[in-house]
């Protein structure tokens, strides 16, 4: 399972009863599909994990894999208590995904070996690919990161923290394991194209793109320019669309997801609001997201 170009992480889409609605998920896999996705990575951080039921998971999970046909990878997350992630890992094998994105074990911190112990633990029944999650709780060392790589499940890491240093040092020492040659890490940071050019320059060339999921155009444009060195186009987007969202972001926690959902709706698919304890932008903020918007769109096609 090899990842390249953007990684699309969806929104889920709620009805107006609050239920999955699967019809908008499955428009809204096929559009960013359609706009070129590298993966596709359902119900994770941006699509509500934390909100979201084991059932939901797992059907979020089978729209994603009947609509991608096979075009590109499909994962989902697991997470929480070693039987429920185990729970979690179950379901997305049975919903046919591709790998599974192992979030932090939930609230309580762990010694190095017990985020070992935890990840061996949830991986020992799936045979799927995993891709652990450093962020939260999880904070590895370079040598604990490198005895997880070599759990025969884990195929990579994507990264939470922006300790640019510390991930460097993982990526040296993971890279020194033999056998991990084809081992992936990325950059999981909300609004990760603001931190991209930095993890390019530690071989970290992969990154989730939560601006993908209601603003394609701009992010593949962003990902085009980054790769071919048209620096020029990197700093425009940097100075003039992401800098503004992340302001905006970190004005409200939670933005990192409502900002997101309210964007898909913006650009024509509504896909209803947040669950608690996630809040929906206020009218003020929604405003100035379309004007975000905008200034993306022009500046990529100026």
């Amino acid at each position: 399972m090899k990842f390249q170009g953007v990684l699309f992480f969806p929104v889920t889409p709620f009805a107006a009863d609050g239920s999955l609605d699967e019809e908008r998920l499955a428009q809204h896999i096929e559009s960013g599909v359609t706009a070129g996705a590298g993966a596709v990575f359902v119900a994770c951080g941006t699509g509500e994990f934390h909100a979201l039921s084991a059932d939901e998971i797992e059907r979020a999970t089978r729209v994603a894999v009947t609509t991608t046909a096979g075009r590109t990878p499909v994962l989902a997350a697991a997470g929480g208590p070693v039987p429920v992630a185990r729970d979690h890992a179950t379901r997305i094998e049975r919903a046919g995904a591709d790998g599974i994105l192992l979030l932090p074990p939930y609230l309580v911190n762990a010694p190095q070996q017990g985020l070992v112990r935890y990840v061996r633990e949830v991986t020992a029944a799936p045979s799927l690919p995993v891709v652990f999650y450093q962020r939260g709780t999880a904070r590895l060392t370079e040598a604990t990161a490198a005895e997880i790589a070599a759990l025969p499940s884990v195929a990579g890491l994507k990264d939470g923290l922006g300790d640019i240093e510390r991930m460097h040092r993982i990526v040296r020492a993971v890279r020194a394991v033999p056998g991990t040659e084809d081992f992936q890490f990325f950059n999981g940071l909300p609004t990760a194209e603001m931190t991209a050019p930095a993890y390019r320059g530690i071989g970290v060339e992969l990154y989730s793109s939560a601006v993908f999921a209601f603003a394609p155009e701009i992010a593949t444009a962003f990902h085009r320019a980054l790769t071919e060195g048209d620096d020029t186009l990197v700093a425009t987007l940097l100075d003039e669309f992401y800098g503004p969202l992340v302001e905006l972001r970190d004005e409200v926690p939670g933005y990192a997801v409502s900002l997101v959902k309210a964007g898909v709706t913006l650009r024509g698919l509504d896909v209803g609001g947040v669950r608690a304890p996630l809040l929906d932008p206020t009218p003020e903020h929604m405003a100035r997201l379309t004007k975000l918007i905008d200034r993306g769109l022009e500046a990529i096609h100026a």
